[in-house]
């Protein structure tokens, strides 16, 4: 369970007495999730008619002195109706307050589940989620840098050292050696840019039938290529887990989506098969890192980077056919 520090009932009810949300009524943790304690809280409301909220305790991962970016950009999207929690400020107007000299956030609660087998309708749907917030956030001040670019993923690499990177899989040292350097000298770097979520995976997609009800864990979001965000996406949901299937009716889906609220310029088309390689090296490298990272010991199941070698595969032989770019977009 993703609860690394216990919160007591009285300690929990005096922090929710913070803001106007009404008394606290449950406490529970949430399971999902690896970097920070989570629980949902369950209020009496300030109508008495009950609410729900998600509390966080931020404890690993997350620099706090980028906790106003990562919550600011939340209630700058909530507030031009993006599918998004807003934070539950308190009531001396805090985003997040100090506990123990941990920092702690409430969020507000979305309905909706992840789908792990989505339909072209679904994905057509998170297409065009992703592409309100690239629009919402046109006009958000706050920057972030991405520390997860072409330079630091080849970092993350000369950690592991190529011998444990081989002993994981031979063919995962040969993709890396073969397609690092391209990507490194060959980076789009004049591309739009703009604030991207950086990490739309299903688990951070909840959906309500084919509506998306909400979009989450914003804590990798940051200033980039904004094509590059929809590329992350279509690696993420194109592809079954293991990244031997490519599902070409997603892939429409998302694509469509995505242009039936924010055109694409030639120049990000043609950028599209380069910022998709990309991606799955992102995951390559973060996925070896934390393979190799991980003791034994731990109760964390690994997540095989392998699985993003075959995603880079598939995009370097499909090119611009894993796109389905038609011949004249929409312009949101």
């Amino acid at each position: 369970m993703a609860v690394y520090t216990h919160l007591g009932a009285e300690v929990l009810a005096d922090l929710i007495g913070q803001y106007d949300v009404g008394k606290l009524v449950s406490a529970k943790g949430i399971a999902e999730g690896v970097s920070n304690s989570n629980w949902l809280i369950e209020t009496t409301g300030v109508d008495g008619t009950g609410a729900r909220f998600i509390l966080t305790m931020y404890e690993r991962r997350i620099d706090v002195r980028e906790l106003p970016f990562f919550l600011g950009l939340l209630d700058h999207l909530a507030a031009k109706h993006c599918p998004v929690p807003a934070t539950i400020h308190d009531r001396a107007g805090n985003a997040y307050r100090d506990l123990d000299g941990k920092s702690v956030a409430l969020i507000e609660f979305l309905p909706g589940v992840s789908i792990d087998e989505p339909t072209p309708q679904q994905a057509h749907a998170v297409g065009q989620a992703l592409a309100q917030i690239h629009t919402a956030s046109e006009d958000f001040s706050a920057t972030r840098a991405n520390d997860l670019r072409p330079a630091d993923w080849g970092k993350l690499f000369e950690q592991c050292g190529d011998d444990a990177i081989a002993a994981i899989n031979p063919d995962l040292l040969a993709a890396i050696q073969s397609h690092l350097p391209t990507l490194i000298d060959d980076w789009p770097e004049h591309l739009p840019k703009g604030t991207i979520h950086a990490d739309l995976f299903p688990d951070n997609v909840l959906m309500l039938n084919d509506t998306v009800s909400g979009l989450i864990d914003f804590y990798f979001a940051c200033s980039d290529i904004a094509a590059y965000d929809l590329a992350v996406t279509h690696a993420a949901w194109c592809f079954s887990d293991d990244g031997t299937q490519f599902h070409s009716d997603i892939s429409k889906g998302l694509i469509g989506g995505y242009l039936s609220s924010r055109s694409l310029t030639p120049a990000e088309q043609e950028a599209l098969p380069i910022l998709a390689k990309g991606a799955a090296m992102r995951f390559i490298a973060t996925r070896t890192f934390d393979w190799i990272d991980t003791p034994d010991t731990a109760l964390v199941a690994r997540k095989d980077p392998m699985a993003f070698v075959r995603r880079l595969n598939h995009y370097d032989a499909l090119g611009q056919n894993a796109f389905h770019i038609p011949d004249q977009t929409a312009n949101g």
